[in-house]
C-alpha cells in the first residue's frame, strides 16, 4: 500500500532539507544537505544555484517514480533577502548574490538622497515606512537598485527577480508569483503605511519586474499535485503556533539568524527601534508581524571555530556541554559580525580576546553569556508582557542556551520544539489549509 505523503523543500543557508509528512502533519523522511559555497562575478561567496537546481530537481524526480509514496503535495521554505532573476526565456542570468555582500556607501547614499528628493523621505522615515533598517543588500530590494546602477544592460535584460522561496516554486510549478511573506521580509519594497509597494519602486520600473503578488497557496497542481508558492522561513515558522496557540506568544527563530517574532505587538515601530534592528514581517495574508533580530547563530559559529582551534579540540566540542555547569563567566565578550545589526546600533566589528579563560568549556561559557545579553535585548525590543516563548530552530537543542534564557525571562514560560520542523511543518500547514493563518490586527491604521 503506498503511503500518502507532502514533501516540503527547506532551504537555509546552511542546510538544504527534503522532509515528508503524512496526512495528519506527521514527520515520515527527512533529507539533508550542505553544499559549498561558490562564489559570484565579483568573486564573493554565494549559493552554487546550479547545484541547488540539481539537488532539488534530482529529488523531485526521485519523488515522482517512488512507487511507495503517493505524492499528494510540494511546498517550499527558504530564506529571505535573494532574489533569483530570470531573462525572458525563464532561464536565470545572475548568481544567487549572498545578502552579506557590500553596498558601497556611495551607492547607499545616491539611494536615500533619491528618496528624500522624490518622496520627501529622511533615511529613518523611509524605514519607518517600509519597516527595512538599513541593511544594505539584506534589502532585497536595494539589490535590484544595485543592478539597475551598476550593470544597466543587465537589468535591463531582467524579465522576471523572484525571491527565493517563490523560485524554488517555479522550478517545479513554472509559474511565477510574488509572494506577501518574502516581499515583507526587509527588503525597502513594501510601504507597510500604504499597503502597497513603496513609490521608489514604480519610479525605477521595479514593478514590472516582481511577479503578480499572491495570497493563494497554491501555484499550480500537476497530475494532481498541489505546489504551493513557497513562504518566508521565517514566516512559515509562526504558523503552527499562531494555528495552535490561543495565548500571546512570542516565537524565538532561530539559525544563522535568531529572529524575534510577536505577532501580538501592534506598536508602531519608532525610529529608535529601527535603529535597533527592529522590523516587521508579512504573513501570506499581508498582515503585519512585529521582529527583531540579531545575528546570533553565524556569530556563535565563527567563534566556536576560533575557540576550538585555540584549545585544540573538535569543532562540536560544545555540543557536549549540558548547560547545568557551574562555570565562572571569565572573559567579557565583543563580537566579530554584528556591526550594523542588533540591538546595539554602535556595536563595532572587534576580535574577542578570550584567552583569560581556562579552557574551552569556560570560553563558550562566557561566549553564550556574551551573546544572550545581546538577545535579552533584542527581545525586550519586541516584548509587550506575553507570557511565553517558544524556541524553534538549532539552538532550541542547545542545553546552555535553554538554561540561559530562562534565566534571563524567569516569569515567562520557556518551551522549545513545540512543533518538530516548525518552518517545514508551517509550509505544509499552508499548502494544505490553505489561509490558514488568523487574522491579525493591522501595526499601522
Amino acid at each position: 500500500m503506498k503511503t500518502t505523503a507532502f514533501a516540503i523543500f527547506d532551504v537555509g543557508k546552511t542546510n538544504k532539507k527534503l522532509l515528508l509528512f503524512d496526512e495528519e502533519f506527521h514527520p515520515i523522511e527527512a533529507h539533508s544537505q550542505a553544499f559549498p559555497e561558490s562564489v559570484d562575478d565579483d568573486g564573493f561567496p554565494c549559493d552554487n544555484l546550479q547545484q541547488l537546481n540539481d539537488w532539488l530537481l534530482g529529488h523531485w524526480d526521485n519523488l515522482r517514480q517512488r512507487s511507495d509514496l503517493l505524492l499528494k503535495g510540494v511546498n517550499f521554505s527558504g530564506y529571505g533577502a535573494s532574489f533569483v532573476h530570470l531573462d525572458a526565456q525563464g532561464q536565470t542570468i545572475l548568481p544567487l548574490y549572498n545578502y552579506l555582500k557590500p553596498l558601497s556607501p556611495a551607492l547607499l547614499n545616491a539611494f536615500y538622497a533619491e528618496i528624500a528628493a522624490q518622496d520627501g523621505q529622511s533615511p529613518e522615515a523611509f524605514a519607518a515606512a517600509t519597516c527595512s533598517p538599513s541593511m544594505g543588500m539584506l534589502n532585497s530590494g536595494l539589490q535590484l537598485y544595485w543592478l539597475a546602477k551598476t550593470q544597466p544592460e543587465v537589468f535591463a535584460s531582467i524579465k522576471t527577480s523572484l525571491h527565493l522561496p517563490q523560485y524554488l516554486s517555479y522550478l517545479i510549478s513554472g509559474e511565477k508569483f510574488s509572494d506577501y511573506t518574502s516581499i515583507g521580509c526587509h527588503t525597502a519594497l513594501w510601504d507597510f503605511q500604504t499597503g502597497a509597494y513603496h513609490p521608489w519602486v514604480k519610479r525605477w520600473g521595479l514593478e514590472e519586474k516582481l511577479a503578480p503578488i499572491t495570497k493563494d497557496s497554491i501555484a499550480t497542481v500537476l497530475d494532481g499535485i498541489m505546489v504551493g508558492v513557497g513562504l518566508h522561513d521565517s514566516s512559515a515558522a509562526l504558523l503552527p503556533y499562531l494555528l495552535k496557540e490561543k495565548e500571546p506568544f512570542l516565537l524565538l527563530s532561530t539559525g544563522t539568524w535568531c529572529i524575534n517574532l510577536n505577532p501580538f505587538n501592534d506598536a508602531h515601530l519608532s525610529t529608535d527601534a529601527l535603529r535597533c534592528d527592529c522590523l516587521a514581517f508579512l504573513t501570506p495574508k499581508g498582515n503585519p508581524v512585529k521582529a527583531s533580530r540579531i545575528f546570533f547563530g553565524r556569530e556563535h559559529d565563527h567563534q566556536v571555530e576560533r575557540i576550538a582551534k585555540h584549545y585544540g579540540v573538535s569543532a562540536d566540542f560544545y555540543q557536549k556541554i549540558s548547560g547545568g555547569e557551574e562555570v565562572s563567566i571569565q572573559a567579557g565578550f565583543v563580537p566579530a559580525g554584528m556591526q550594523g545589526t542588533g540591538p546595539v546600533p554602535g556595536i563595532q566589528n572587534e576580535t574577542w580576546d578570550f584567552s583569560v579563560c581556562p579552557d574551552a568549556i569556560s570560553a563558550y561559557h562566557s561566549l553564550m553569556r556574551g551573546l544572550m545579553n545581546l538577545l535579552k535585548q533584542s527581545i525586550q525590543l519586541v516584548d509587550n508582557g506575553v507570557p511565553t516563548l517558544f524556541v524553534d530552530g538549532g539552538f532550541a537543542k542547545n542545553p546552555l542556551f535553554m538554561n540561559m534564557l530562562a534565566a534571563d525571562f524567569p516569569a515567562k514560560k520557556i518551551e522549545a520544539l513545540e512543533f518538530h520542523q516548525a518552518t517545514a511543518l508551517g509550509a505544509l500547514m499552508h499548502l494544505k489549509n490553505g489561509q490558514a493563518y488568523p487574522q491579525s490586527k493591522p501595526l499601522f491604521t
